[in-house]
């Protein structure tokens, strides 16, 4: 799995993404009044204007792109999966990565939530804060809601030590799982761990606390196949308000393929 920014190529899959998305999961929704709306709101050209302008993103499973994100400033304007990718965690992990990127520079992100969506976003913490009305063709109107949510800035006086995480959501290329124990210590800036579970007989990781809060370490493991794996990752910490942790990782295998990936650790 990679997520990356999106380049001019990449419109035509973007705008597929966006249609089929659409085409499938809205007319369950909306009449066709308001599916067509969306088909011209999010039309090719809107979409390669955005790309061009470096607001849109791509995940991309085995070099296909399944799902796109997109922000302006602190609104979250694009977020769609292809819906036989959809329940597998791609538009959460898309969320959490937009989150990271407004947090730089804002203290609360918006969006307005279409009715397939509303529900995740609630999830994910967001709330109503306004309904709105579009009118559409025929007399038709769109109802959708403006949802606001305030974020948490990177956290810099965390102590890791004691704290265990588990993954919520990884790369296709990974080993480590929702059923992967990490437990953390820290002392000072020197950061290491322990983990275990799932297809991880027994592996640990050493590294440091930046002065920015993120974290960089090294990893291994050995692997059910009894296999030794090691790579190395840079975390980027979220504390969210139940004052729980969050870990948005970038990593990359340093042995076998040298492939990379994504991961999001939430903290038990």
């Amino acid at each position: 799995m990679i997520y990356e920014l999106a380049n001019p190529e990449d419109i035509q899959a973007v705008y597929n993404v966006v249609q089929h998305t659409i085409k499938t999961i809205y007319p369950k929704y909306y009449p066709m009044e308001v599916v067509d709306f969306f088909y011209g709101h999010h039309s090719e050209d809107a979409i390669e204007k955005d790309i061009k302008n470096g607001y849109v993103s791509v995940l991309k499973i085995d070099g296909t792109i399944v799902a796109t994100g997109c922000f302006v400033d602190n609104h979250i304007t694009r977020i769609y999966v292809l819906p036989e990718h959809q329940k597998k965690g791609y538009g959460t992990f898309i969320m959490k990565n937009i989150e990271v990127q407004i947090s730089e520079k804002y203290d609360k992100e918006y969006l307005d939530a279409s009715l397939p969506a509303a529900a995740l976003y609630e999830k994910l913490g967001f709330s109503t804060v306004k309904h709105e009305c579009y009118p559409v063709e025929n007399g038709v109107i769109l109802a959708y809601e403006v949802m606001e949510k305030e974020l948490h800035k990177i956290s810099t006086d965390i102590n890791y030590d004691g704290r265990k995480f588990i993954p919520k959501m990884n790369s296709e290329n990974g080993e480590v799982g929702e059923q992967t124990n990490f437990t953390y210590h820290q002392n000072g800036n020197l950061l290491w761990a322990e983990y275990s579970g799932g297809d991880i007989l027994k592996g640990s990781l050493i590294g440091s606390v930046l002065c920015n809060g993120e974290l960089d370490f090294v990893y291994h493991h050995m692997n059910q196949n009894m296999q030794i794996k090691t790579g190395k990752c840079h975390s980027v910490p979220t504390v969210q308000e139940n004052g729980k942790i969050e870990l948005s990782e970038k990593w990359q295998w340093t042995s076998g393929d040298y492939s990379k990936g994504e991961s999001l650790l939430v903290e038990v």
